[in-house]
């Protein structure tokens, strides 16, 4: 917005107050980037020094900074001026196009990095052979922009009036958005597949079902919800193959993209035009249809967000991607929101440590979902001679299942190894029906130490006389309700010595510690 209007004040004829102006408004904007790019970079953590200051008051007023210059560009921008006339495109053609290419080669060099530390410790279940850094990497920039593109679009077509596309913004964001209807036809064609083969793995889970509740099956409907639950969980081992088909998709497709918008300088509708009248009907189409996929795109993304005020599925969805990215340090993404794991993880560490230390005794910690990586984070962070008086009793845990998948180096079979033999003892419990907990499977005698059996859901087929109404399909989410919790809990705390402080009741009373059981010798 500001670069064009400065660039008719510096017309022959002097300076002007105008042209004086959009020469600080510039010098300006190119501070602020440098500062913002500066603190990027010195705002790396290091694992070797503690980290006690506070962010500098140039990191607090840089968002305010952000805005003000935006205002200042817009009002700026907008000034009437007597015999300007707008015309063409915006400035920028260049530096997106540099932008999407520097971008593409660091994903490519993220590539071949990543295949290289693959090659050096393999894992088989790593996500996409180890590729699922740069893979996720690729369509976060191509996420940015493709919803760049298209509401930059249709902003212009709005404020243009006509209802007729407007030549504003950049050559390349009206590729990548153009690029987005073939794109979206890879992604249905992948949904169908994956949708014929939950189906039909739902169909073989029938048997199944059947077979875990011996003599007690005979209601068709309750049978196919139970397989199409099992089946439906499914589908999240199947993402590292939706990541990688679409992740390699996206990059063909941006590559032709960049390439179209460098070589011909044009719009897809314009490049195709003298070419055969299908070509450039089908280039118009894409060019409009992707920059409204787009904008409706970004309306879906923030009325997605106001459904998490309301919608408590939807408030459980959108905290599961929270937790998982606020759980790692913001060195890892300088841009996320604060690492909630930075403060959670050292109290939890110091908890442990001073109540280990203070009784002399061992301690049950007890994590579901997200919070067994915490549990696990915390006893990493352990002394050894206090690890090993920590038991770890983790149910719905997507330590192997997700963390191990997508961050191999740091919860792959190693570390989850690792971590097995030196605390006291660890459980795991875990459904066929959950979509985000699994077992460990961890190598050899550690994997059925660690790993109980998948455990029944729902609790009974049909009605019982404890269970007088049908049980529910619990899926991810209460696992206290199954009484194997209650059984390997209590197999835990019988490990604690005697002497050790018993957990207080509401009666008052306080029962004994039950014995060590041998059983758990192999734990």
């Amino acid at each position: 917005v500001g670069v064009p209007a400065a660039r008719f004040d510096r017309r022959p004829g002097g300076p002007t107050p105008l042209d004086t102006l959009g020469w600080v408004l510039q010098g300006a904007l190119v501070a602020g980037a440098v500062a913002v790019v500066a603190v990027t970079c010195r705002r790396g953590r290091s694992e070797n020094r503690l980290d006690r200051e506070l962010d500098e008051r140039l990191v607090r007023r840089l968002p305010l900074a952000a805005l003000l210059l935006f205002v200042l560009a817009l009002l700026y921008g907008g000034w009437t001026r007597p015999g300007w006339t707008s015309a063409g495109r915006l400035t920028g053609d260049t530096t997106f196009g540099a932008l999407a290419l520097a971008q593409g080669l660091l994903v490519v060099v993220l590539a071949v990095v990543a295949h290289l530390l693959h090659r050096s410790r393999p894992d088989s279940r790593a996500a996409i052979r180890g590729l699922g850094g740069p893979a996720v990497a690729l369509l976060a920039c191509a996420l940015g922009g493709v919803m760049s593109g298209g509401v930059a679009q249709r902003v212009g077509d709005w404020m243009d009036g006509t209802g007729a596309l407007i030549d504003g913004p950049p050559v390349l964001l009206t590729w990548q958005a153009s690029v987005i209807p073939p794109l979206l036809v890879v992604v249905l064609l992948l949904c169908a597949a994956l949708t014929r083969h939950t189906l039909r793995l739902a169909r073989a889970e029938r048997d199944t079902v059947e077979r875990d509740h011996p003599g007690e099956t005979g209601d068709t409907g309750r049978t196919r919800r139970i397989a199409f639950t099992r089946a439906m969980a499914t589908l999240t081992d199947r993402v590292p193959v939706l990541v990688a088909i679409v992740s390699a998709a996206t990059l063909l497709l941006g590559a032709g993209a960049l390439v179209g918008a460098l070589t011909t300088g044009q719009v897809p509708a314009e490049a195709a035009r003298g070419t055969y009248a299908v070509v450039h009907g089908a280039a118009q189409t894409a060019q409009a249809l992707g920059s409204w996929l787009i904008g409706l795109g970004f309306i879906l993304f923030v009325t997605w967000g106001r459904r998490a005020y309301k919608d408590p599925s939807a408030r459980r969805s959108i905290g599961i991607l929270w937790d998982v990215g606020t759980f790692w340090p913001r060195a890892a993404h300088p841009f996320a929101p604060p690492c909630y794991a930075e403060r959670a993880v050292p109290d939890l560490t110091w908890r442990m440590a001073t109540w280990t230390r203070a009784t002399g005794g061992r301690l049950v910690i007890s994590g579901h979902s997200q919070g067994s990586v915490l549990a696990a984070a915390a006893a990493w962070q352990l002394e050894p001679a206090a690890r090993k008086r920590v038991a770890l009793l983790t149910y719905g845990s997507p330590l192997e299942r997700l963390y191990g998948r997508w961050f191999p180096a740091h919860f792959g079979p190693e570390a989850l190894a690792s971590l097995h033999e030196e605390v006291d003892c660890w459980r795991n419990l875990h459904r066929r029906t959950d979509p985000i907990g699994g077992p460990m499977r961890l190598p050899g005698d550690a994997g059925p130490a660690v790993d109980r059996t998948p455990l029944k859901d729902p609790l009974t087929y049909g009605r019982t006389e404890l269970h007088p109404l049908p049980a529910p399909i619990l899926g991810h989410s209460d696992y206290q309700a199954d009484p194997v919790f209650a059984e390997e809990r209590a197999r835990l705390l019988a490990r604690l010595r005697p002497e050790v402080p018993a957990p207080r009741h509401t009666d008052g009373a306080t029962p004994p510690v039950p014995a060590a059981d041998d059983t758990l010798g192999d734990c």
